[in-house]
């Protein structure tokens, strides 16, 4: 019988070693200890607009963590596709940041990074001959981890993590979800189905994604139910974080935990409307937008933050 040729084909999965990456560990940012003369040049910022609540936000931050209060960050995928873990990581070996929450795909790019110091392929031309995302290590080792988490009763963020750091990944130094895993802090991972390449895989359990994802939700909920008095910023996530933290918002609520006094902060290239709505406007007594691209904002908060809590005889030492 012949084949009718809407029959489909067999999925092809390559291996990642046959794929171009646009992003590599050695173009990542560098984590320098406070440098001498940064804070005098940051002060020197004008009290306007953007630099204005960039400097509130750092001050925010450190008010926040000497009280003991959360500290936590809501990322998009680019974040981490422009080499910023470098400095996410110190400023949790540091202290400062209690809980990071991101999408299905910075998940993705922090494991390949940690598996080949290198993440970001070419959609544009893969995406013709449908090789596009189907790439066997990095499905082996996210829905591998999401089997592990479903087996273990695992949050998928916390799985991510430890299969990085138990599989002695060679570029597991960049990796934040193994950072977190390391130091105890809350990672969490929250998937949109069908969004992220993983779910390409035939092989993924929908049963373990869903139940690992939905766990991780929850830590986020109990999170935000401690807020109160701290600082919750949303760095180039335009829908899926800024839905997520909205939901958690109204679970504290629900639970009597928090009113509306903590800070936000939405740092972005453009403004998006779900970030300024759901994170900056509707939920906090006060909140922030920053608007410049994440590779100098993020290493100028990094300095600041570091500058400011030495000036204040914050304890950073790292972990």
């Amino acid at each position: 019988m012949t084949e009718s040729p809407n029959t489909p084909r067999p999925l092809r999965i390559r291996p990642l070693a046959e794929r171009k990456n646009l992003v590599k560990q050695e173009d990542f940012a560098k984590a320098l200890p406070p440098v001498e003369g940064f804070l005098g040049w940051f002060r020197s910022l004008p009290d306007i607009y953007g630099s204005k609540a960039l400097k509130q936000v750092v001050e925010a931050i450190v008010v926040a963590r000497l009280a003991g209060k959360e500290v936590g960050l809501s990322l998009g995928a680019h974040v981490l596709k422009v080499g910023l873990s470098p400095l996410l990581i110190d400023l949790m070996r540091r202290g400062f940041i209690t809980h990071i929450a991101t999408n299905g795909a910075s998940a993705i790019h922090d494991w390949e990074t940690a598996y080949q110091g290198a993440t970001s392929e070419d959609v544009a031309q893969n995406l013709p001959d449908g090789s596009f995302g189907f790439w066997r290590e990095t499905f082996t080792g996210i829905n591998g981890a999401t089997k592990r988490a479903l087996e273990r009763s695992e949050g998928l963020g916390l799985a991510i993590g430890r299969t990085i750091l138990e599989g002695n990944l060679p570029y597991r130094h960049l990796s934040v979800f193994a950072e977190a895993a390391r130091l105890g802090i809350k990672a969490t991972v929250h998937v949109a189905i069908g969004c992220d390449i993983t779910h390409m895989d035939p092989e993924l359990s929908g049963r373990a994604l869903g139940e690992s994802s939905l766990r991780d939700f929850w830590t986020f909920a109990d999170t935000i139910g401690r807020l109160q008095h701290g600082v919750w910023c949303n760095i180039g996530s335009a829908v899926i974080m800024p839905e997520v933290f909205l939901k958690a918002v109204s679970i504290a609520r629900n639970r009597g935990q928090i009113t509306n006094d903590f800070l936000t902060v939405n740092f972005d290239m453009i403004e998006q409307y779900r970030a300024m709505t759901n994170v900056v406007a509707r939920p906090p007594k006060e909140g922030k937008s920053v608007i410049a691209m994440h590779e100098i904002v993020l290493p100028l908060l990094h300095q600041a933050l570091l500058c400011t809590a030495q000036d204040r005889n914050l304890p950073m030492e790292i972990r």
